[in-house]
């Protein structure tokens, strides 16, 4: 009787496991995705949107660097909210937000009214990822987490190269509305789903709430934000000094405040480790130079060349093919042969996709274009998956717990800085150009060619940084282990 038991059990224990889970993870699947696809849905939409508000390129960046600026505010907090209040009941009051910031974004009527609804879908889009990976975690048994987290990652794949193509469709076939209205249906099938199927637990007793550092952090990294934003126009300007002087000072409060709280909001302790440091500056590069590059280039293709939306959000496919094509190899080739000949290879691959761009003009051929963005994918797949897992892997091993809220929240401050630095590096070059050229396309297209050339020497200094980059003393006594495992044998 032991041994039929033994053999039916596991088989019913596997269909029930899969079966029971597809509507919750339904649920926190649809909501993953229509945040991480937000992150990508407005770029295409950029240049349209800015002639539609009557706006300028320093201005309309605040629609993305608020979002992101949002999303960076409230993942640190994400952990002690669920521990508070519960996963089930957080993750559906963020999709609420989300939605309702969707909502109200597509009814904006001036732009400053579209950066306040963006903020408030960062509010619930920041913590839409994290609470949902721990939902998913709990959701699957012990022996199906690696499956069932595999379905997961199905929307981080899918949903950033599916964000410019479904926007530049519903640019052309309907209106610049539907790329935030797209996700009330999504987000009214998540939350209804949820509510339904995902388990309600329980809040229990957590750790005291950095509060100096939830209102510190926002408000310093805003301000140094728009410091860099204003810096566009003119560096002498009063309102940049200002801004920068302001943010800095809050920076160092904050900074202070967080080396002394028993709690805080961010673990900044870990930046004692000098192999965490070299990591997470070099992702840090990487990440201003490749977000702020893939901003840049719809503009350009839509109006310097004159595309339409649908067709550049169709070339920009060509990166998250590339990237999607490389970041397994880049993550098993990280296993044999370690970070330092990887990155180098991907940051010279970033480099060179860069330093193409900038020889671009008024009548470069768009399969130049391509090139460089299969190029640029495929140095970000053998680059932003192994630099994330080194940086894990060089903190020190008491603090790597808290590791990933204080780099998931700084990438989104980073992204906000790359928006904002390149935004306004492009209006003053192009102001310049403009002024000794006269008014012309040729004059924009320079300014294009000149910010590429700023993105393609901070690149080759990520070549040069990426020479510095060590195994990590973990990673030295796991490997040593392997060696003498394999000996053995």
């Amino acid at each position: 009787m032991t041994a039929p038991e033994t053999v039916v059990s596991p088989k019913k224990s596997e269909v029930f496991s899969l079966r029971a889970i597809l509507a919750p993870m339904l649920a926190i699947i649809c909501g993953m995705i229509m945040v991480i696809m937000d992150g990508t849905i407005v770029n295409v939409a950029i240049p349209t949107l800015v002639e539609l508000f009557s706006t300028n390129l320093i201005t309309f960046q605040w629609v993305i660097t608020g979002y992101t600026l949002a999303m960076a505010a409230v993942i640190p907090v994400a952990g002690w909210l669920t521990d508070r209040f519960g996963s089930k009941r957080i993750f559906l009051l963020t999709i609420i937000l989300f939605t309702l910031g969707s909502a109200l974004c597509s009814m904006a009527q001036s732009i400053e009214q579209l950066i306040a609804f963006r903020i408030l879908q960062g509010l619930g889009g920041g913590m839409v990822t994290p609470i949902g990976i721990a939902l998913v975690f709990k959701l699957a048994p012990p022996e199906r987490r690696g499956t069932v987290l595999g379905m997961l990652g199905i929307p981080m794949l899918v949903a950033p190269a599916l964000g410019p193509i479904l926007s530049g469709w519903l640019m052309q076939e309907a209106s610049w509305h539907w790329i935030f209205l797209i996700n009330v249906p999504v987000g009214t099938l998540a939350l209804l789903l949820g509510h339904k199927f995902l388990v309600n637990d329980k809040g229990r007793n957590s750790h005291p709430l950095d509060y100096v550092g939830v209102v510190l952090a926002p408000i310093a990294f805003a301000l140094l934000t728009y410091g860099l934003s204003e810096s566009g126009n003119s560096w002498s300007s009063s309102t940049a000094i200002a801004a920068l002087a302001a943010g800095g000072v809050l920076l160092l409060l904050f900074v202070i405040a967080e080396l002394r709280h028993p709690y805080p909001l961010l673990e900044l302790r870990v930046f004692r480790s000098s192999p965490f440091n070299r990591s997470i500056v070099m992702l840090w590069i990487v990440q201003i130079t490749l977000f702020g590059t893939m901003l840049l280039i719809p503009m350009y293709l839509q109006n310097i060349r004159g595309i339409t939306p649908f067709e550049s959000g169709l070339m920009t496919l060509a990166h998250a093919l590339a990237a999607g094509i490389a970041n397994p190899f880049g993550g098993r080739m990280f296993d044999r042969i370690g970070i330092r000949p990887l990155a180098f290879i991907g940051l010279s691959l970033i480099a060179a996709a860069l330093f193409i761009l900038t020889s671009i003009t008024t009548a470069t051929d768009l399969f130049i274009v391509i090139v460089s963005l299969i190029l640029l994918g495929l140095g970000t797949g053998f680059t932003m998956m192994p630099l994330n897992t080194h940086i894990l892997s060089s903190a020190p091993p008491h603090l790597v717990s808290r590791v990933t809220p204080l780099t998931t929240s700084t990438q989104q401050i980073v992204i906000s800085f790359g928006a904002a630095s390149l935004a306004g590096y492009l209006t003053s070059r192009i102001a310049w150009h403009q002024s000794a050229s006269g008014h012309s396309l040729k004059s924009e297209a320079m300014g294009f060619a000149d910010t590429f050339l700023l993105a393609a020497c901070i690149a080759s200094l990520c070549v040069g940084l990426s020479l510095f980059l060590g195994r990590p003393q973990r990673e030295q006594i796991k490997q040593s282990e392997r060696m003498k495992g394999e000996q053995s044998k």
